[in-house]
């Protein structure tokens, strides 16, 4: 396998068709990914506005901004679109979009209509979300779980949320089987599954669970408005229904749906590391296993999030054992990426600070999920602030920084330029500075005793709320000098093939940005990168000039 050379002229992506009308037809898997990144950012950029406002309206007690009707709709509003809108589809969508054909050696994904589909239910989805704030009774005030029976009872637009949830779902599911069938069909020659990338290994497995478990949220949701239209009684009381059952509708989603969330992200963790290491991952097989392992043992753990609903005693110590059983997976990553730096010749670059931020602050919102995992201890700390904070330092800790790495590591290749990395730093500071300020004195919160989804609180509770909302400050600020270099990097210095020096298809076989069709020749595999206990000899021999 021998790199193919940047100079010369070549017409990428961007080039080979031109104006606007030519990106909503597309079926170029690259174009895609970019239309879902500019929608995607857009949506985040959304929620995280609704965020600073609640943060704002809890920085002393009593009424600061809002009233408690338009705090709830606020917080469902920006609850529905992180989850829904940005953290699930977010690296999927994006970053696989963009990166899985070209990482196992393929020119587009195995359909690439049913890829542009997928992306217009998105949108479609994030419209109706969006459109609760324009009539009727205001956006939905249920928080995004929509536990009935307040979501059947509600006079605000409930049903229009959870069809924006119900479509977003299908979007979902789609790109789930695409991906499938682009693992088993369009693999390069030679590249066996265990030469396969890291990367790719987590879409994998993410993509069963989007397909094996969204539909059953999606009938759910149908359940609700079939509740609300029709007054069936599934899960009003008054009607002789069970809300108990809807919660175990809802969650036998929803708990795979967080490793829908957190398995792309620890699959880019497995590729970033050993590019800016210089050296083999850790246990390669090891971590494609504890990946296959989460995503089959996520689907038994979902009555953790009801122990204090009336679940009986062996059912409760059941779904306990399974939540620390699903935790043993997570450990194995964690101890294997650290055992990757151990002796590395590390390279401090942008994206290698956000990896490690994600190891830290995965680490502790993993711990932190043991302590509402227990019997004992979630009765204390379950739907307090705990549960907050553990859950934010999992999804944006963990989630949303390996997102940030991710930008900031396929921006050469996306834009084929190089943003500030100086600035870039300087705003991953600020970010997991800010970052750390919000969320960990919610942790101290929850212990103190102080509820979630209330927009007003004790005294007792005002000082971690008051750093909370200045941390909220500071992470705004990061965030914004992060946005601002990556617009100026557009039209920083040029960068070449493979800046980095990774040694996967993706930077050895193509140009930045690359050709529509990705290879000038479908690469065959041998031994290459994909063997990787001869990572560093490949290093030696390929990359050292």
């Amino acid at each position: 396998m021998t790199a193919i050379p940047q100079s010369g002229a070549y017409v990428n992506f961007y080039q080979e068709k031109r104006g606007f009308l030519s990106w909503l037809v597309t079926e170029d898997h690259k174009r895609i990914a970019l239309l879902y990144f500019w929608a995607i950012s857009v949506f985040f950029v959304v929620a995280f506005i609704l965020g600073l406002i609640m943060r704002l309206e809890l920085i002393a007690p009593g009424r600061t901004l809002l009233d408690p009707q338009t705090y709830n709709e606020v917080f469902t509003l920006h609850g529905v679109i992180m989850i829904f809108l940005f953290i699930i589809p977010g690296i999927p969508a994006i970053f696989g979009n963009f990166s899985l054909p070209m990482l196992i050696g393929a020119p587009d994904v195995a359909f690439p209509k049913l890829n542009l589909i997928s992306w217009y239910l998105y949108v479609l989805g994030g419209i109706l979300a969006l459109s609760t704030l324009l009539y009727g009774e205001g956006p939905a005030d249920t928080g995004w779980t929509f536990y009935a029976p307040y979501s059947v009872k509600t006079g605000t637009n409930v049903t229009v949320a959870v069809l924006a949830a119900f479509v977003l779902g299908f979007s979902s599911i789609l790109t789930g089987v695409n991906f499938i069938v682009t693992m088993h069909q369009m693999r390069a020659p030679g590249m066996s599954w265990m030469k396969m990338p890291l990367f790719p290994w987590a879409l994998y497995a993410t993509a069963w669970i989007q397909v094996l478990a969204t539909p059953v949220v999606g009938i759910t949701l149908l359940m609700i408005v079939a509740e609300r239209t029709l007054g069936i009684g599934l899960f009003d009381p008054a009607l002789g229904g069970d809300p108990v059952l809807y919660q175990h509708l809802f969650w036998i989603y929803s708990h795979p749906a967080v490793y829908i969330m957190v398995l792309p992200a620890m699959g880019l963790v497995s590729e970033l590391l050993p590019v800016f290491v210089k050296k083999s991952i850790f246990g390669y097989k090891v971590i494609v296993y504890s990946s296959l392992a989460i995503a089959f043992i996520g689907y038994f753990v979902w009555g953790h999030h009801m122990f204090t609903s009336g679940m009986s005693g062996p059912a409760r110590i059941i779904f306990s054992v399974l939540t620390f059983l699903v935790a043993i997976p997570s450990a194995i990553k964690v101890f294997n990426w650290v055992s990757t730096l151990y002796k590395g010749s590390i390279e401090i670059r942008t994206p290698l600070l956000y990896a490690l931020a994600f190891i830290f602050l995965f680490t502790i919102g993993g711990l932190t999920g043991l302590v509402v995992g227990a019997l004992a201890t979630d009765i204390h700390v379950h739907d307090t602030y705990f549960v907050v904070g553990h859950f934010h330092y999992v999804m944006f800790g963990g989630t949303g920084f390996a997102f940030f790495g991710a930008i900031h590591f396929y921006f050469p290749k996306i834009w084929g330029r190089m943003y500030n990395q100086k600035m870039a730093n300087v705003a991953f500071s600020i970010l997991f500075v800010g970052f750390n300020l919000v969320y960990f004195p919610m942790l101290v919160l929850g212990m103190m005793g102080m509820p979630r989804r209330y927009y007003d609180y004790l005294p007792e509770f005002t000082l971690p709320n008051q750093i909370s909302t200045v941390g909220s400050w500071i992470l705004a600020i990061g965030l914004i000098l992060m946005i601002t270099n990556l617009i100026r990097g557009r039209k920083g210095p040029k960068a070449s093939s493979n800046p980095w020096g990774s040694v996967t298809l993706d930077w050895t076989h193509t140009q930045s940005p690359p050709t529509l069709y990705n290879f000038e020749k479908t690469p065959e595999i041998e031994r290459g990168p994909y063997d990787y206990t001869d990572y560093e000899a490949y290093i030696k021999k390929n990359l050292q000039s």
